[in-house]
């Protein structure tokens, strides 16, 4: 038994460390998203600044006089610390009267809002190549004005936002991938981990269990496959145990009808001793035939194979007919059997094993209860519960036996010589287990004798 072929190759450690990638890619999709969700609209509200300032700078220049308006371009010039300011005046045939721009630039339009042109700065720097939003107007002598400001400013920052994420995504990615080879081999590792504790649980050593450690998937899964391993060594021991008191009861009962055949044919010196013979070892194969059937009538229950055959049972009615079977048994041994199911109680199951339970019940009752003794049959409410209880006056089951005694053949010293096969209350489990009630047995509260229950949790009530 191994893990599937997926666990066990490299398809899986790259199924792994492309889950990881994909993982890493999407991250990196989100923060480029989120940077430009804010760097656009940025750009843009940067942009309409700049065009409105350089529209009002514009109309106001367009307002003034000649002179003014050569002393205000001049005063507007001179105030440009970082040189992000332009501004000229040409005549009428595109000649430059004043200003940082050398010539009027290809692709103007005048009279129109700001566009983004590409001039030619003048200054005592130098000659410079520039990008501007610029506005033109054509003024009432003819001449051009022309006032910008440089964009180079708003270019470089979105360059500097690509450069923050691309050098800021690479390590990211890095360490996505590299977080991804970590898992895929981890994993790889817990999944042989695992098919190595599963070959050592199919090869016998069903004490072994898989770590509950790591991520909570694989410790919740870990766990349900532990409780599942418990179980399962729980049912192989009992099974063994089982096999190993069966071939022990039977060998006893089996031995001595072999003798018996044996000495028969051996010494039986007319017919009628042979026959006493074979007599005694049918009683024995008889004795036999009774354990392996009620072995076979405890699997079935156990196997839940007539849940189909559940109806409504009226326990009082039930309850009842084991009284009427048993009280001609109790009254030979001077036992008083007595009766108390008043209560009309329905419940839902198979009434032909709910009156063995308790018929098996009753019958150990009256077995261990000594002359004079007596043995109450009682159905009762308690709580939301229904209750079968029987109570003795017998020896009781000592504290150290009560929960041997439901187990397969066991017999406790005080019932030895007493007849049966130690199954009678294995019967009584599986059929309350089938049936989903509750079984206690406790000591009485006299101090003699012992109280075995039968709870039904979902009894339904009746009125007759």
């Amino acid at each position: 038994m191994r893990l599937p072929e997926i666990a066990r190759t490299q398809a899986f450690h790259w199924n792994t460390f492309r889950g990881s990638l994909v993982a890493s890619g999407l991250f990196a999709v989100c923060v480029i998203l989120i940077i430009a969700f804010i760097y656009w609209p940025t750009s843009r509200y940067v942009t309409s600044s700049i065009d409105r300032l350089i529209t009002d700078r514009a109309n106001m220049f367009s307002s003034l006089s000649p002179q003014e308006r050569l002393q205000a371009l001049q005063q507007h010039l001179s105030e440009d610390p970082r040189r992000v300011k332009l501004a000229g005046l040409f005549d009428s045939q595109g000649n430059r009267i004043m200003g940082n721009i050398q010539s009027l630039p290809r692709g103007l339009l005048l009279d129109a809002p700001a566009q983004e042109l590409s001039l030619v700065r003048i200054d005592a720097v130098g000659r410079e190549q520039q990008t501007a939003r610029t506005v033109a107007r054509k003024l009432e002598d003819g001449q051009t004005l022309l006032v910008g400001r440089n964009t180079d400013e708003l270019t470089e920052m979105g360059h500097t936002v690509e450069r923050a994420v691309i050098w800021g995504l690479i390590p990211a990615l890095c360490l996505g991938c590299l977080f991804g080879a970590f898992l895929s081999i981890r994993t790889q590792q817990r999944l042989n981990q695992v098919n190595q504790l599963i070959q050592r649980i199919v090869a016998g050593e069903l004490h072994e269990r898989l770590p509950v450690q790591g991520s909570a998937a694989f410790s919740e899964l870990a766990r349900l496959i532990n409780g599942m391993l418990d179980e399962i060594e729980a049912l192989l021991r009992n099974v063994a145990a089982v096999g190993d008191d069966i071939a022990h009861d039977l060998r006893t009962p089996l031995t001595n009808v072999r003798m018996t055949l044996e000495r028969g044919r051996n010494k039986a010196t007319s017919l009628d001793n042979l026959k006493a013979s074979v007599d005694h070892a049918i009683t024995g194969l008889d004795q036999s035939l009774t354990m392996v059937t009620a072995l076979l009538r405890i699997a079935e229950i156990e196997h839940s194979r007539r849940l189909v055959g559940f109806r409504d049972v009226e326990l009082a009615e039930l309850v009842r007919d084991v009284a009427d079977l048993y009280d001609p048994i109790a009254k030979e041994k001077d036992v008083a059997l007595m009766v108390d199911a008043k209560e009309e109680i329905r419940v839902r199951g198979d009434r032909d094993f709910l009156f063995e339970a308790i018929a098996n019940l009753v019958d150990n009752a009256v077995k261990f209860t000594p002359e004079c003794g007596h043995v109450e049959l009682k159905l009762c409410r308690i709580g939301r519960k229904s209750v079968v209880r029987i109570t003795d006056t017998g020896r009781g089951i000592a504290a150290s036996e009560r929960d041997l005694v439901t187990h397969r053949f066991y017999r406790s010293d005080k019932s030895r010589g007493e007849p049966g096969l130690g199954l009678g209350l294995s019967l009584v489990v599986a059929i309350v287990k089938l049936h989903g009630c509750q079984f206690a047995i406790s000591p009485s509260p006299t101090g003699r004798g012992c109280v075995a229950e039968i709870a039904f949790e979902r009894a339904a009530s009746q009125d007759s």
